[in-house]
């Protein structure tokens, strides 16, 4: 087994486990961007190293905009992940994604304001590119998955990325089924850029859990349906999950264009780099600067 294989996995609300892993272990991390949303679980799934992180940790005790979104993501990369599934509840803007359905995501839209999601300031500069913000070959497996395993699968999809945690009003979810959108959630934008950064392949698997507030002959959004439409719904993403890995593991002999995001994208001169971002942004940047 080697360590281009790991497969991480990042659990959004009603996602806190996966079933099957074997060898498990609990590993703590401390990061230079801070403390991780909870430990890393790394175990073993049908012969593939997998690393489970939940977003909000245990408990569902971290908010969407107190989420450490670059300690998650550095703690993955740290730990070997090249692939990152992550799950994720999130409202249909749609008629046809009925809740219960799943959407693999194909693009996001920005409407956070408290959130820092990229690795790279204090000193140094980079622009990863970003017009195709999940990885097109791990997005298709994750289709295949879903076939396999009779689950109701959309083909792309655009994410409008709101702050909460509050809900939309009513206003703004009928205007954001103005501007073609798909799904709205409230995380997963900041980790698609940050792993773009990191140069781990992501992609999101996200259930629609209702419709949001826009749906007149449906009841608005509440914590409740929720809840209810994930309990029911999350052992379908675990059975996704587990189909998939299998068609991850040969991709990683072959890496797509994301592996190396950071080739041509860091801008700041490498004699202008202070040292401490160096020592920060080593796990990232060492494979492209001199010694």
């Amino acid at each position: 087994m080697t360590q281009e294989h790991v497969v991480g996995v990042i659990g959004g609300s009603g996602l806190y486990e996966i079933d099957g892993l074997t060898e498990i272990e609990e590993v703590s991390l401390s990061t230079p961007f801070g403390t991780p949303s909870d430990a890393f679980i790394t175990g073993v799934l049908d012969g593939v190293k997998m690393v489970f992180l939940p977003r909000h940790g245990r408990g569902h005790v971290v908010s969407p905009s107190e989420i450490n979104f670059r300690a998650n993501i550095w703690g993955m990369k740290r730990l070997g992940v090249s692939r990152i599934l992550s799950v994720s509840a999130v409202g249909s803007m749609r008629e046809d994604i009925v809740p219960g359905d799943f959407v693999v995501i194909d693009q996001f839209f920005d409407r956070t304001r408290h959130r820092v999601d990229t690795f790279f300031q204090d000193g140094v500069v980079a622009h990863v590119m970003f017009a195709d913000p999940v990885c097109e070959s791990l997005r298709r497996d994750l289709i295949t998955a879903g076939s396999e395993v009779g689950v109701k699968v959309h083909d792309g999809g655009t994410y409008v990325n709101m702050e909460g945690p509050q809900f939309s009003t009513r206003a703004e979810s009928k205007i954001y089924r103005s501007w073609g959108v798909d799904v709205i959630g409230m995380t997963n934008l900041q980790e698609a850029r940050l792993a773009r950064e990191a140069e781990i392949c992501y992609s999101t698997i996200a259930m629609a859990t209702d419709y949001d507030c826009w749906h007149e002959g449906h009841d608005d959004v509440t914590v409740e349906a929720v809840i209810a439409v994930m309990q029911a719904n999350v052992g379908n993403a675990r059975a996704l999950i587990k189909a998939a890995v299998p068609h991850l593991v040969p991709q990683a002999k072959s890496p797509c264009a994301c592996g190396d995001a950071l080739k041509y994208a860091i801008m700041t001169a490498p004699d202008r780099i202070p040292a401490e971002a160096r020592q920060r942004l080593g796990l990232f940047i060492d494979k492209y600067l001199p010694e």
